[in-house]
């Protein structure tokens, strides 16, 4: 057997060394009752698979179904494996990866948006130019007082992290970001 091929004691050992690791995003239908998302997350952290993003709401009131956004990365073996072991927990009634579906439907990805509060502090120019900045960004103040003010700002991760970052030279004190919510593009629902 070659030496690069023998296990390691890792799953990981199984993927094909061609596949590269990519992020996906995985919709998850659950019942909305205690305990679910900690069996959801459990199956993540005892596998060793991590989170990038995670976001999280009921989404059906009448049937008490919740559903689950994670973003998380890996081979294509891996995500498979993610997703046949999330679609074994009870209370799991679906699992689709967004991004295979997006896919199949000739796009990139699936429709993806985050919101994130961003408190920034400044007076005189540094002042004057944030504002402007989150004018351009589409931010919106959203509370504001002679030496701060919250910025409330949604769109692409990437978005976000661009203000994040023109925002930390002027004053910026902290950040709150909600995680990745997805759907994908068409009549299709999950």
């Amino acid at each position: 057997m070659n030496a690069h091929l023998q296990p390691t004691g890792s799953a990981y050992f199984i993927a094909k060394e061609t596949e590269k690791a990519e992020n996906h995003t995985l919709s998850v239908l659950v019942d909305n009752e205690p305990g679910v998302l900690a069996r959801v997350i459990g199956l993540f952290s005892g596998r060793g698979y991590n989170i990038e993003s995670l976001t999280v709401s009921e989404t059906e009131h009448a049937s008490h179904l919740s559903r689950i956004t994670v973003v998380t990365r890996g081979t294509p073996h891996v995500l498979e494996q993610i997703k046949s072991q999330l679609e074994r927990i009870v209370p799991v009634h679906r699992v689709v990866d967004l991004t295979v579906r997006a896919h199949g439907m000739g796009q990139e990805r699936p429709i993806e948006r985050e919101l994130a509060l961003i408190k920034v502090a400044g007076n005189g120019e540094h002042r004057v130019e944030a504002l402007r900045l989150g004018e351009a960004f589409h931010a919106k103040v959203i509370d504001a007082t002679t030496g701060h003010f919250v910025f409330v700002i949604t769109g692409k991760s990437s978005k976000i992290d661009q203000f994040i970052a023109i925002m930390q030279p002027l004053g910026l004190i902290e950040v709150c970001r909600t995680g990745i919510a997805a759907m994908n593009r068409g009549p299709q629902g999950m």
